[in-house]
């Protein structure tokens, strides 16, 4: 195996009830888990908590809660019940939830805490339909994530059932997962250079994708029309009907000029392979020209200069390379404050979910595989 420190283990969490019950449950599980991280995140404890502190961080915060809460009331509820459950401060979790916002709108960002990101390959021909993505994140989640699979019952009577990989006391959605509507996800980190405030974070867009039924309700919860974005992603979106797969990448940029997010929707049509990291290919978003954006750039290029993919095999190969001296695509080297933790490809012929803890072009069998 490449890193000893590697366990070959994901916990999966099967829960159903309201927003708040369903919460619970995940914080009571992984109560363990989440006091790990909140307890060893250099981004929570040096960066977050300082600005949080801050006269000017805590006015910025209390903004933003006001908006998710009259947005989404119905994930603060969960998030609250994850708290509860694990027995933690509900303000750190969702300083979690609101990333970088805070900092960037208090201009206190602090260039050495990289945000995570990720590498996306979709492909698609006569034989094979799949999308292929790395889980980059805080080195501190290498051994400390977890999957849940949730039946979510409103007061509303509305139903939301999903499969989502989930930071330690994080709500799901801004990973990779499923849903029972066939929807199929991955989401890249994209930075932007400023940020809004009084906007929604796409923390809590995301989880709204959890629960969307059709396309046209995805573009709709996308755009978050009346508010809109606060920061930015990409989406590798995938919705299956019968033998059929619509997948396109949509780009989420800040809601500059008005109360609807930015968005550039790309379709790929018939048998080909896209490939999608941290940075924006299409739209015109200022981004930050720091070390985070040298890392996006150089794991692009490198996925860019294989032939074009045809096998599953080369996709792994790809995805594991780490020929690069500074910016692997397989993240893994133990300075790094950004790791890959686990590589998940979704097979949509098969309808299975593979996921891999160890580099899979070392170690091709996947840790678990998931039906959906």
């Amino acid at each position: 195996m490449e890193n000893s420190d590697r366990k070959n283990s994901i916990p999966i969490l099967y829960v159903k009830g309201n927003y708040y019950e369903c919460g619970i449950e995940m914080g009571r599980t992984f109560a363990s888990l989440i006091h790990s991280f909140i307890s060893t995140s250099k981004l929570l404890n040096e960066h977050l908590l300082p600005v949080y502190n801050s006269s000017k961080g805590r006015e910025v915060f209390d903004s933003t809660l006001k908006v998710v809460n009259e947005r989404f009331p119905q994930y603060v509820s969960e998030i609250k019940g994850i708290a509860d459950g694990a027995k933690v401060d509900f303000y750190k979790l969702m300083l979690f939830h609101f990333d970088e916002i805070i900092p960037n709108i208090t201009e206190q960002k602090n260039s050495e805490f990289e945000s995570s990101g990720c590498s996306t390959i979709y492909l698609k021909n006569s034989t094979l339909n799949i999308l292929a993505h790395t889980e980059d994140a805080a080195s501190e989640c290498l051994n400390n994530f977890y999957i849940v699979s949730a039946h979510v019952i409103s007061n509303e009577k509305r139903e939301e059932k999903y499969t989502a990989l989930c930071y330690p006391g994080h709500i799901g959605g801004y990973t990779m997962g499923y849903n029972n509507y066939g929807l199929v996800f991955s989401i890249n980190t994209l930075v932007a250079k400023k940020l809004l405030p009084n906007k929604t974070p796409r923390h809590f867009i995301t989880r709204a994708l959890l629960g969307a039924r059709n396309y046209d309700e995805a573009i709709q919860i996308l755009k978050d029309n009346g508010v809109g974005l606060a920061d930015g992603f990409s989406i590798n979106i995938a919705f299956l009907r019968k033998n059929l797969t619509n997948f396109f990448n949509i780009e989420m940029g800040p809601a500059y000029e008005n109360n609807e997010s930015q968005t550039n929707i790309k379709e790929i049509v018939g048998d080909d392979n896209f490939i999608h990291c941290n940075h924006y290919l299409r739209m015109n978003v200022e981004q930050h020209a720091d070390y985070y954006m040298k890392g996006t750039k150089a794991r692009y290029e490198t996925l860019s200069k294989f032939p074009p993919p045809i096998s599953k095999i080369d996709v792994i190969n790809m995805l594991g390379d780490t020929s690069h001296k500074e910016h692997c695509v397989f993240r893994s080297k133990p300075e790094l404050t950004t790791k890959t933790i686990c590589v998940g490809i979704f097979d949509f012929i098969e309808r299975t979910w593979s996921l891999y803890k160890e580099n899979p072009k070392l170690d091709d069998t996947p840790l678990i595989i998931l039906k959906f």
